[in-house]
């Protein structure tokens, strides 16, 4: 497996986690780890230069030893706010990388080689790209301009657009399509009984 040059990696961990009764999602546990450990891991073998993008409270992220963003436009704006906040910190703070790769912190298990797979995607002539594993993209798993940032705050701010794909129409989508056989790779924590069912998982690719 070989790392990214030119990528920051966005860890989104902004979701209000509503059917988990609130609170930080990748923070719940699965085999003595935290979601966003696993998912660290699995990123940093990938794209080493990460932030997280979060609201509330910085601290609760320090031992970590990641940056921490919050969202750059207000309300709860959904992906796509995470996919800015993303784009503007690289902008602002890693100048030499010109994408940025979102990545859920509720799915442990995404592909090892998501990145690549994504970055092939663009290589070959797409304006950004996102992943697909059986029927289904999943656009939070993609690949962004960083050189978007101002199209993408003026469709958030000025025309409130909240839905990915709309916006990703506007523009060459690449997509990186991964088998959901034996298991999904994108499946991700969403309510209480799936925390067993990736504890199942994680004890089976151990």
């Amino acid at each position: 497996m070989t790392t990214t040059k030119g990528v920051t990696a966005v860890l989104l961990a902004g979701g209000m986690a509503r059917r988990m009764g609130g609170g930080d999602k990748c923070l719940l546990e699965i085999g003595g780890r935290t979601l966003l450990d696993l998912v660290i891991e699995r990123t940093r073998l990938q794209v080493p230069d990460m932030v997280i993008n979060a609201n509330g409270d910085r601290g609760r992220f320090d031992r970590f030893g990641l940056p921490v963003a919050p969202d750059t436009v207000g309300g709860f704006a959904g992906p796509l706010a995470g996919v800015l906040t993303g784009m503007e910190w690289a902008r602002d703070n890693r100048p030499e990388n010109p994408w940025i790769m979102t990545v859920a912190t509720d799915t442990p298990f995404f592909p090892n080689d998501l990145a690549a797979a994504l970055l092939r995607r663009v290589k070959d002539g797409a304006d950004m790209a996102c992943a697909r594993s059986g029927d289904r993209n999943h656009p939070v798993f993609g690949l962004w301009p960083v050189g978007l940032a101002s199209d993408l705050r003026k469709a958030l701010v000025d025309e409130e657009m909240r839905k990915v794909d709309v916006w990703t129409a506007r523009y060459q989508l690449g997509v990186a399509s991964f088998s959901a056989e034996p298991f999904d790779p994108f499946f991700n924590v969403n309510r209480p009984e799936d925390l067993e069912t990736a504890a199942n998982q994680l004890r089976t690719r151990a």
